[in-house]
């Protein structure tokens, strides 16, 4: 494929030059919007109450897509959008983790709005070029390449001259066709997907970098509620994004040198703590594989147990020593002291359309080695390896796609599927080759692929209809909530971790409130009243991150010396103080973590009214499956039967001596059932909301978000 001759002869079908505005105190105040419809190319001024009330990131985001939609807009109409938005944070090189963007969009699996964060270098390119947004509308009616040129100011669109479809070829050939020279490709940011988004709901997309050491493109995944599909419905196969290069300040934050301060604090403490804590920078997140299996907390078998003796075979230490490459610095932007982003270089595949090819497969990390392994009974790091990249390539959610599997994978073995209705796949838990090969069914859009492509809720309505299985069970066995398939950590044994699932706006994703060590492993969340005040803070304290460009990792994955003598050391108050003055020494404004709170608060309600207004947003969607509870299957209670029936016996008031199995677990599942409503009404009551779920107006008036849309909706549901 000659790229330079692709160049050259490419079709442009709209093309602008454009004044670059330059970043004051983290913001350029201006939205790139980009119709591919009509290729209409705009800069939108943001307005002054939207910088105010939103911040920017997730919050700007969503404010986009309220505007752009109406209540009837589906995920699959051209109305619907793409938000890209980093924040007045990201971009900076003096603080770690600094790289991070949010995608917003109305998703395919929930019909409702989904958010996503992402690393690698667009969103902070997107600022460089002069736009605090990007803002996708409209579809296509051919496969288009959107390129903003930071450097000479111009923005094109372009047909697709016949490049490739998946993520790890086509970030290369864009790469070869906008870099001057190899020393250039540090300054391309590209956004892709693959072809398993084409043919599913479950499409992510890929933000690249260049690895400047391995001299090699690299893939980070903003991976849920399939906004990768979106991408492809609109038949936009890549953003490119070129800039001159990254400098010291170019923010041009109010205070450099208070960032620059807290910098080197948290750079000391990685280099002085992080090998003695979490060895972030020689594991990546995939450091607690064997912690959750030591806690019985490892997803097995669809979430089934949270152990497994061949746990061992994906300890962390298997992936630190033997796959992946170390001394290398891994981080996803620069300036990143976390080095979290981890890599496994020249892995020989095995299978599908790049088989015998060596490859760099980005991670896995723990939601991958846990999705792609444990939950799917795979105990294999080199199956585990190989399918990590084959869903990254293809543009597929592996954290999706490792509990779509094993919820497959369970219907299977209790009789719900068959070879005949897999068409031939034999998709028992440990089936290593069938379960690859349904999933490059999925790229390909052929067979029982394309039926895994629609997600576990609407499989199991599928399942349910064609009479295949007993509906309750079928409901109780689908880790779903609001259309999202659940993330990998074992909930049952805390009710807390229960509500930061299914209680959250977009569905259950760790990222908006991780509390299982808080509540089961320390037991800091004894009461109702613990765990509401904790499902309060924390999904607060981790929105704010995708407001401003951040990432969460760097707040807890390394704690300081004197954490454990902190008066709220799960908080990491000294982290917490850190992220005050980076803020403060951006933007130059007044702010306390008070404020840091109340921030998120303002957008967090503003996306539960959002909800609202899409026909969601209430208690009833918040329910959560059994199996996130409690044992579905007697198997399920025997293999803890000890610790069950202490339960049933001291909290219960329940004698298990005598009672069968099934009378046990129908005694434990009307208690734990009662205690998880329990919980929804302390955490609605602490947020400020009725006992249905929805926002107050008092609440909105406190937080100076009483926007007249807001409380019109809001009204009708008091």
């Amino acid at each position: 494929m000659d790229i330079a001759k692709m160049k050259e002869n490419r079709k442009i079908l709209k093309e602008i030059n454009y004044k670059h505005t330059p970043l004051d105190k983290g913001y350029t105040d201006k939205i790139l919007y980009i119709n591919v419809s009509d290729y209409r190319i705009e800069e939108k001024d943001v307005p002054p109450i939207m910088k105010e009330k939103f911040v920017g990131g997730k919050g700007y985001g969503l404010r986009l897509l309220w505007d752009a939609t109406t209540p009837e807009t589906k995920w699959n109409d051209p109305e619907n959008e793409i938000i890209i938005s980093s924040g007045p944070v990201g971009g900076i090189t003096q603080y770690s983790g600094a790289g991070k963007s949010l995608l917003v969009s109305i998703s395919p699996q929930t019909d409702s709005i989904m958010d996503s964060n992402v690393g690698g270098f667009f969103g902070p390119f997107l600022k460089f070029s002069g736009y605090d947004a990007l803002e996708l509308q409209g579809k296509s009616d051919k496969d288009v390449i959107i390129y903003i040129d930071g450097k000479d100011n111009k923005i094109e669109i372009f047909e697709d001259p016949g490049l490739s479809v998946d993520s790890h070829i086509l970030a290369e050939e864009l790469t070869e066709m906008f870099a001057d020279d190899e020393k250039d490709a540090k300054n391309i940011g590209i956004v892709s997907t693959g072809a398993g988004a084409d043919h599913s709901l479950i499409g992510m997309i890929n933000f690249t970098f260049y690895d400047v050491k391995r001299k090699k493109i690299r893939l980070k995944q903003a991976g849920r509620g399939g906004i990768g599909t979106v991408m492809r419905d609109k038949k936009i196969k890549a953003i490119v994004s070129k800039i001159e290069g990254v400098k010291g300040n170019l923010n041009n934050v109010a205070d450099l040198e208070a960032i620059q301060e807290r910098g080197r604090r948290f750079q000391r403490e990685m280099r002085e703590l992080d090998d003695h804590q979490c060895q972030m920078r020689k594991k990546g997140t995939a450091n607690i594989v064997n912690v959750m299996n030591d806690y019985d907390l490892l997803p097995t078998h669809n979430f089934k147990y949270g152990s497994h003796e061949d746990g061992i075979k994906i300890h962390s230490n298997v992936f630190r020593d033997k796959y992946f490459t170390q001394n290398i610095f891994d981080g996803c932007w620069i300036g990143c002291a976390m080095s979290c982003a981890k890599g496994v270089d020249d892995f020989e595949l095995k299978t599908g359309p790049y088989k015998g090819q060596k490859v760099i497969v980005d991670g896995p990390e723990y939601e991958n080695a846990a999705g792609l392994g444990s939950n799917m009974g795979i105990f294999d790091p080199e199956a585990i390896i190989e399918a990590n990249f084959y869903c990254d390539t293809y543009g597929i959610c592996t954290i999706t796609w490792g509990t779509i599997c094993a919820f497959i994978m369970e219907c299977y073995e209790e009789g719900i599927l068959n070879k005949e209705r897999t068409g031939g796949l034999e998709l028992n838990f440990g089936s290593i080759n069938d379960s690859l090969e349904l999933l490059h069914q999925l790229a390909k859009g052929e067979g029982f692929g394309k039926i895994a492509g629609l997600g576990v809720r609407k499989m199991k309505e599928m399942f349910i209809e064609k009479g295949w299985g007993d509906a309750d069970f079928i409901n109780d066995i689908a880790m779903e909530n609001k259309g999202l398939e659940y993330s990998q950590y074992v909930s049952k044994e805390s009710l807390a971790q229960q509500g930061g699932y299914a209680m959250t706006n977009k569905g259950p994703q760790h990222d908006e409130a991780w509390l299982i060590f808080m509540d089961m492993v320390n037991n800091q969340l004894p009461s109702f009243e613990d765990k509401a005040e904790a499902l309060h803070y924390m999904p607060m304290f981790r929105t704010w991150f995708g407001l401003v460009g951040l990432c969460k990792l760097c707040w807890n994955d390394v704690v300081p010396e004197s954490n454990a003598e902190a008066d709220e050391p799960h908080k990491i108050p000294e982290h917490v103080d850190n992220y005050v003055a980076v803020y403060k020494g951006v933007t130059g404004q007044p702010f306390d973590k008070e404020e840091l709170i109340r921030q998120s608060e303002r957008v967090y309600n503003f996306q539960r009214i959002f909800n609202l207004r899409r026909g969601f947003g209430t208690r009833e969607y918040d329910a959560q499956p059994y199996r996130a509870c409690g044992p579905v299957t007697v198997e399920e209670y025997k293999s803890r039967e000890d610790r069950y029936d202490k339960q049933l016996k001291e909290d219960v008031g329940f004698a298990p001596e005598g009672k069968s199995v099934e009378e046990k677990m129908a005694a434990l599942r009307k208690y734990r059932e009662d205690r998880y409503e329990q919980l929804v009404d302390a955490v609605y009551k602490r947020r400020g909301w009725t006992k249905n779920g929805v926002p107050t107006i008092e609440r909105l008036k406190e937080l100076k978000m009483d926007l007249p849309e807001l409380v019109e909706l809001v009204e009708k549901h008091q």
